[in-house]
C-alpha cells in the first residue's frame, strides 16, 4: 500500500525496519513498563520463542494516580512544559498566533451547527463511538446482525421527535442535510436527549449512485469537515444538524460488504 501511494513510499512508512525489527522495537517499550511495574521480562528472543502471554500486574500505586502530583509537591523542581513552567491561564504563544478561532486563554465559541443555531425541525447529530466495533473495523463481523435495525445502521431518537415525525422502532429512516443523506434503522429510546439523535461513528459508506444516498447509515455523509481551530485541526465532532424522516422511497440493496466486482 505504502509502495502504491509514491515511489519509495515503503521505505518512508517502514523507516527501513523488517516486520521483526518493529516487534523488537515494540517490546523494548514494554520492557520499560515493565520495569516501572517491576515484572521481569525475559529479553526479546526468549519471549518470541517462548509464545507465552506476560501480564501486567495491578499496581495500587498506579491505582491512586494524581496528574501533576509531582509538581504540586515542589513546583520547583518540578515545572511544568510551559514557558513559565506553571499553569497558564493564558498563553502568550497562542495570543501569538492571533488566530480568531484559538484565544489566548480559555474562550466558548459558538458552533457552526448546534442546537442554539437549529432552525424548525432540525436535530443535533451526535456521531458516537460504538461499543461493538472499533471505528469502521468489523462493521460487517456477524455481531452487526445483534445491532442493526432493519439491515442497517441505528439511528437513536428521542421518544418525542419520533412521535412528531410518525417514527416507531424498526422503521427505515432518512436522515439528511446540506452535505448529504443517508438510510438508518430507527431504534426509539429515552436514553437520548430530546433535539439530538445519534448515529454511531465508523459505518461503512454505500452509496446508491442514482441519489448518493447512504443506504449503510454512514454518519460521515453527513458530518461536516470544518477542523476544530487552525492549530489544532482537530475532528469537530457532534457539531452537525440534520433532518429526519420516515423513509417511504423504493428499496434499496445494502452492497457495503459485498466484495469489488472484478473488472
Amino acid at each position: 500500500m505504502a509502495e502504491m501511494i509514491r515511489p519509495g513510499g515503503r521505505d518512508v512508512f517502514t523507516e527501513g525496519k523488517t516486520e521483526m525489527e518493529w516487534l523488537y522495537g515494540f517490546y523494548k517499550t514494554a520492557q520499560k513498563s515493565g520495569r516501572a511495574a517491576r515484572v521481569a521480562m525475559p529479553n526479546f528472543s526468549k519471549f518470541w520463542e517462548d509464545n507465552q502471554l506476560i501480564e501486567m500486574k495491578w499496581n495500587a500505586k498506579n491505582a491512586q494516580f494524581v496528574r501533576y502530583a509531582d509538581f504540586r509537591a515542589d513546583p520547583i523542581l518540578n515545572p511544568l512544559g510551559t514557558p513559565s513552567g506553571k499553569i497558564e491561564i493564558y498563553s502568550k504563544t497562542l495570543a501569538g498566533f492571533n488566530l480568531p478561532d484559538c484565544p489566548a486563554h480559555p474562550t466558548w465559541l459558538a458552533p457552526d451547527e448546534f442546537t442554539g443555531n437549529a432552525k424548525q425541525g432540525e436535530l443535533q447529530l451526535m456521531t458516537a463511538h460504538a461499543a461493538h466495533r472499533l471505528h469502521s473495523q468489523f462493521n460487517y463481523a456477524q455481531l452487526r446482525e445483534e445491532y442493526a435495525i432493519a439491515n442497517r445502521e441505528p439511528i437513536w431518537i428521542h421518544p418525542e421527535d419520533a412521535a412528531s415525525r410518525g417514527i416507531q422502532t424498526g422503521d427505515l429512516v432518512r436522515a439528511y442535510n446540506q452535505r448529504g443523506q443517508v438510510l438508518v434503522g430507527a431504534l426509539v429510546t429515552d436514553r437520548i436527549k430530546q433535539g439530538s439523535v445519534c448515529i454511531h461513528e465508523g459505518g461503512w459508506p454505500d452509496l446508491d449512485p442514482q441519489t448518493g444516498l447512504c443506504k449503510n447509515g454512514g454518519a460521515n455523509v453527513l458530518t461536516s469537515d470544518i477542523p476544530t481551530s487552525r492549530l489544532a485541526n482537530g475532528c469537530a465532532a457532534n457539531s452537525s444538524l440534520v433532518r429526519i424522516e420516515k423513509y417511504t422511497g423504493p428499496a434499496l440493496e445494502l452492497t457495503a460488504f459485498m466484495p469489488p466486482k472484478n473488472g
